[in-house]
């Protein structure tokens, strides 16, 4: 684990955002190095395994609670509202962690090699998962972190260690629950499938009726089950996007709260401050003068005074890194 601590820290300290929040140029693999304890940060998750390398993450995934620490994972197995916050970490021992983005396909195709019997239909779809980390796993991460030192092998080596890291996955405590992601017949694959659309198309109006049809699912089916898996309504999960766009649009690209709630969707600028405030607990004018008037007290991308707020990012693996 030392080796792999050493390379997120390095990588993190050139490349972090203010938050801690490193992106590479190897597909899927992220990073967060930070050195203070932070406050709730908002973000939607794709698919994910997140290794933890040091310190402690309070994780709400649904109706879920974990609290992650070094040497564990997270496995978020359908996109979901994740509400993070570092609860462990300091200068001489910051919150390390390097995630890789799960692939249905690569997953559908290893199961269909190993043979796997198709899990059963449950009305409750599991999301959120923890377990140690195994020790071919965390060996999958560093050879991708090493990739970013090399580029050109990126297109060469990047699929085979990936498919390798599923492979692992698959064969681990919860290996039953990632295959219903490659079960086109289970609830949180046909689920999935209507997330999309909302990803896709969250500035514009959806009917439910039209994501039923694409979950292939009964209208009161459907209802039931995504918020079973997400803990929220389908509106309530658009919102939700909507929201933590318009606050990264905000924050990177100095949108009014005018333009930002027209650009993700809102009709009604006055409704945009409430749901805002809601969710935030702020504003969003005193939201971002909060944030900053704290980033500006930082000096760099990891600064040990730390800013006890969400920050510029929607999250290490959120819906607004495009």
């Amino acid at each position: 684990m030392d080796a792999l601590k050493e390379a997120v820290r390095s990588y993190a300290f050139t490349h972090a955002n203010p938050d801690g929040l490193a992106l590479t140029s190897v597909p899927g693999l992220r990073m967060m190095c930070v050195e203070t304890p932070r406050g709730d940060l908002h973000s939607v998750y794709r698919p994910l395994v997140c290794l933890v390398l040091q310190g402690a993450k309070a994780m709400t995934v649904g109706g879920e609670q974990r609290t992650i620490s070094a040497g564990q994972s997270i496995i978020v197995s359908a996109d979901m509202p994740v509400v993070g916050r570092v609860v462990q970490a300091s200068p001489s021992k910051p919150y390390l962690a390097v995630a890789v983005e799960l692939q249905q396909g690569v997953l559908g195709e290893l199961t269909a090699h190993l043979g796997a019997v198709r899990a059963a239909r449950t009305s409750r779809t599991p999301t959120l998962f923890s377990e140690n980390t195994n020790n071919a796993v965390m060996d999958c991460a560093l050879r991708l972190m090493c990739l970013l030192d090399r580029p050109e092998a990126i297109p060469l080596l990047h699929e085979g260690i990936t498919r390798e890291l599923h492979y692992w996955l698959l064969s681990g405590q919860h290996g039953e629950a990632l295959r219903a992601l490659a079960d086109p017949t289970s609830y949180a694959s046909r689920l999935g499938a209507a997330i999309a659309v909302i990803r896709r198309d969250y500035r514009s109006r959806i009917l439910v009726d039209q994501l039923a049809a694409v979950a292939g699912m009964s209208l009161t089916a459907f209802h039931k089950h995504f918020k079973q898996m997400t803990s929220l309504t389908p509106g309530q999960f658009q919102k939700r996007l909507r929201l933590t766009e318009a606050r990264r649009l905000m924050l990177e690209h100095g949108f009014s709260a005018t333009s930002a709630a027209l650009d993700v969707g809102f009709e009604s600028v006055s409704q945009f401050t409430r749901e805002y405030g809601r969710l935030f607990k702020t504003p969003p004018k005193r939201d971002v003068l909060r944030v900053r008037d704290a980033l500006g007290t930082k000096n760099g991308a990891i600064d040990g005074d730390g800013v006890d707020s969400p920050g510029t990012s929607v999250g290490i693996y959120g819906f607004a890194q495009r």
